[in-house]
């Protein structure tokens, strides 16, 4: 176990960078889940002010009692000052004015003008289709109901009906999202985390001197290989194990149910294209100054242009095309296409992302044992 020990030795040396990656995917996720949560609908009444300049029965009174029920009504001095006051800091967001004789002009199939006042925004609207869905019924049914009581009854019996909604899916969609943003980042960490330290652990067993002291050693170097290959990937497994433990903070207990266990299969696979990709490059560079800047180009590159930042979904169709280049790219969709997923079923699509990384794997573990057997 010579090799290993010195291995951890190296490994205690750059312990710092696994930190820092730590330290930059929790903040950065964390942001992420928070930026990109999924928010709930909840019904809100708009403030309404009427303004009723005719005689308060009928259909004028039917109408206020409406529009009552569906709103916050909000009362104030009845002058255009306080009026204007209370619009212009949103107090109130629809003023509806009903004319003199606004009952009389209807029922006598008249279509009076009602001045409204608005702020414009989203309550106001609702409050806008309130009164219109109103008018346009009482519209209808006076074409072929004269008898005021009898046409205001209609009214009323139509508008009592109510839409029952039913929620068909029950995923947790913040839960979700919160799982998908925090491994797509994990892809930046993972990355940088293994090719970084990997790549300098490699090169530090590849210094003239311990190359030449391990050389004359009666150390196997089938077993020198052997016990290097565990190494990294040992560390590789511990890496992605207490990413693992960090999505269980800050997910929750959503991250063992079945989406949670198809994320960490996707992930253990993109763990295991790093470590591949990791040995490759530290087979290929033997700069250690050069390591930092290769790692900045492959993990920030990749992660950039993958969608680990920034959702696929925002990301232009040229930069998704030269995605594919990238085992981060079919990682990245697996989690989208895991977040969506509303029941268990096996996508052509998931296999597919998952033998292109595997691909990549076996790739760079070819590339690996060509290069290493010229040298």
């Amino acid at each position: 176990m010579t090799v290993f020990k010195a291995y951890l030795k190296v490994l205690n040396k750059n312990k710092a960078l696994v930190i820092l990656y730590t330290v930059l995917l929790i903040f950065f996720a964390s942001f992420n889940m928070k930026t990109n949560s999924v928010g709930t609908f909840v019904a809100e009444k708009p403030n309404v002010l009427i303004v009723n300049q005719d005689e308060n029965r009928g259909i004028t009174k039917s109408l206020i009692q409406y529009i009552t029920q569906n709103s916050t009504i909000v009362r104030v001095k009845e002058n255009d000052s306080s009026i204007n006051d209370a619009l212009f800091y949103r107090d109130v967001s629809y003023i509806i004015y009903l004319p003199h004789h606004f009952r009389n002009d209807f029922l006598s199939g008249k279509n009076p003008k009602i001045e409204v006042k608005s702020t414009g925004d989203y309550n106001a609207s609702l409050a806008s289709m309130m009164l219109e869905r109103y008018l346009k019924v009482a519209t209808t049914y006076r074409e072929v109901e004269k008898d005021e009581a009898s046409l205001v009854k209609m009214i009323e019996e139509t508008l009592d009906h109510q839409v029952d909604i039913e929620m068909t899916s029950k995923l947790d969609s913040n839960q979700l999202m919160k799982a998908r943003d925090f491994y797509n980042f994990s892809n930046y960490s993972l990355l940088a985390g293994c090719v970084f330290v990997i790549c300098f652990i490699v090169a530090s067993f590849k210094d003239e001197n311990i190359r030449k002291r391990t050389m004359v050693s009666s150390l196997d170097m089938k077993k020198y290989n052997q016990q290097l290959l565990f190494a990294n990937g040992l560390f590789a497994l511990t890496l992605w194990f207490l990413y693992v433990l960090l999505s269980f903070i800050l997910v929750g207990k959503s991250i063992l149910d079945f989406h949670g266990l198809l994320f960490l299969f996707n992930s253990f696979v993109f763990m295991v294209v790093a470590l591949t990709f990791g040995l490759l490059i530290g087979n290929l560079v033997q700069n250690k100054e050069a390591i930092g800047g290769i790692v900045n180009v492959v993990a920030l590159g990749s992660s950039f242009l993958c969608g680990a930042f920034v959702p696929m979904e925002w990301l232009p169709d040229f930069v998704l095309k030269i995605a594919h280049i990238f085992p981060s790219y079919y990682y990245i969709s697996n989690n989208h296409f895991i977040s969506s997923l509303e029941y268990f079923e096996l996508s052509w699509s998931f296999v597919m992302n998952i033998g292109m990384l595997l691909l990549f794997g076996v790739l760079f573990i070819l590339i690996t044992n060509i290069i290493s057997k010229r040298k």
